[in-house]
């Protein structure tokens, strides 16, 4: 069916190539752009296939759009990038515009396409020269409806496909945590508007969110109106880590080491003015001294696990919970230790591992003082994962506790753990990828459960 010769002489005066195709992708018109970008009369390519022109590389990609767009229900518009072959063999780049709205008048669907080689020649050399830069460089139109460049390392820090973003410009939206999306989004309404902004917040589904990024956003101004939207994101993963680990550090030392430092100069006091229980005092004195010592020990380890270059390998770790389990039935010979693992299993963990399971072990044994301490040591695995739960008898874990060693709450200068344990098997875990739930709903006790990769 031939194009309205009105429609088709308005199509005409567009530097744009202009095509009518059916839903098998038939080019039913074709303008004269054609013949300038492509090389082509528009009459050889009607009654031709588009598809046949396309890239080899590109046609699964573009006829996935083309399907996609002309079956969809609502009114759909989409845009594609992809190379069409030229006359004399030649590939030249275009971004096509295709709409589903399709009329007897023009005979099938619109497809507008530009010819866009010269800027993706040039984002192929930006993205050369930035292929070794670790931050995440970036560049939108105003209403980030068009990506403009974008380099390899967005695969790397957001975990997401740069094509994909291509495609859909704001699905970067979908590698951010969901409890972050709305400061991101505010961000961009900013930076549309005219605003430099500054943020940081958690990306990357594929690592469980646990990649944080700074973003700096500038906006592009021409005569006053916004026009491109630039700016960088940089993994400030490692800086964050570094800077709750000296917040730790520093409320133990300002908190706990000063409360147990009172009680060794208030009973030293006691003793000097021979007042009190003097053999008592001098007990007292001896107990925070070991408790004091034992913590230094254990900050001696952390600091020794957050310096180590070594990341996560290859580990029995059946093997490993059971030197852990046997170096606490060491220390707390009366505890009952229960043990359940399989003959041999391996994961993908920090090679400290063991010192994780040894502190929750320990924990669940001193939770009750008034007790010799039972607990159950579970290493189970699945399909996909490996798990070592720990499982006490003791009372709930405070809630806050929880939450500092899950990610959800940061430490606070209003808040402060009881000791360095349970922040060594977060920082453990976290440095063999894996996560830490818990389990308060037996009346019995808890479940601390460790999630590993197999």
């Amino acid at each position: 069916m031939a194009v309205d010769g009105d429609v088709a002489s308005l199509l005409e005066y567009t530097q744009d190539k202009v095509v009518v195709v059916d839903r098998t992708g038939e080019f039913v018109w074709v303008n004269s752009a054609a013949d300038r970008i492509l090389g082509f009369d528009p009459d050889e390519l009607v009654g031709e296939c588009a598809f046949e022109y396309i890239h080899p590389d590109d046609v699964t990609r573009a006829r996935a759009v083309f399907e996609r767009v002309i079956t969809a229900e609502a009114e759909t518009t989409e845009t594609v990038r992809y190379r069409h072959r030229t006359t004399d063999g030649s590939w030249v780049w275009l971004e096509s515009r295709l709409s589903n709205l399709r009329n007897s008048t023009l005979g099938g669907y619109v497809v507008s396409s530009r010819d866009i080689s010269e800027q993706m020649n040039t984002e192929a050399r930006l993205t050369e020269l930035t292929r070794t830069v670790n931050d995440v460089l970036w560049m939108f139109d105003a209403e980030w409806s068009e990506l403009l460049f974008i380099n390899p390392a967005y695969e790397e820090v957001y975990g997401g496909s740069r094509l994909t973003l291509r495609d859909n410009p704001t699905a970067f939206l979908d590698r951010i945590h969901p409890d972050d999306r709305s400061l991101v989004e505010d961000a961009m309404a900013r930076l549309s508007a005219g605003e430099s902004v500054d943020v940081e917040h958690r990306v990357n589904p594929d690592m469980n969110y646990d990649v944080w990024v700074s973003v700096r956003g500038q906006p592009v101004v021409n005569d006053g109106d916004v026009v491109r939207i630039a700016g960088f994101s940089r993994d400030v993963t490692d800086r964050r880590g570094r800077r709750q680990q000296l917040t730790v550090m520093d409320n133990l030392l300002r908190h706990n080491l000063r409360n147990e430092l009172s009680v060794v100069l208030g009973h030293a006091e006691m003793i000097t003015n021979g007042r009190g229980d003097a053999t008592a005092s001098a007990e007292a004195i001896r107990e925070t001294c070991e408790t004091l010592i034992e913590t230094a020990e254990k900050q001696r380890r952390i600091i020794e696990l957050l310096t180590d270059s070594k990341g996560r390998e290859r580990l029995d770790l059946t093997e490993t919970v059971v030197d852990a389990v046997d170096t606490v039935r060491e220390r707390f010979p009366s505890a009952r230790i229960d043990l359940t693992a399989p003959e041999s299993v391996s994961a993908s963990a920090h090679h400290q591992f063991g010192l994780a399971v040894i502190e929750l072990i320990e924990n669940a044994i001193q939770c009750h003082p008034e007790t010799d301490g039972e607990v159950e040591v579970i290493v189970q695995p699945y399909p996909e994962v490996v798990e070592v739960s720990v499982q006490d008898a003791c009372p709930p874990i405070p809630e806050q506790e929880i939450q500092v060693l899950t990610g959800k709450r940061e430490m606070e200068d209003i808040y402060h753990t009881s000791g360095l344990g349970l922040w060594l098997v977060y920082w453990v875990v976290h440095r063999s990828d894996g996560t830490i739930t818990f389990d308060r709903s037996s009346p019995t006790g808890n479940t601390v459960t460790v999630t590993l990769s197999p």
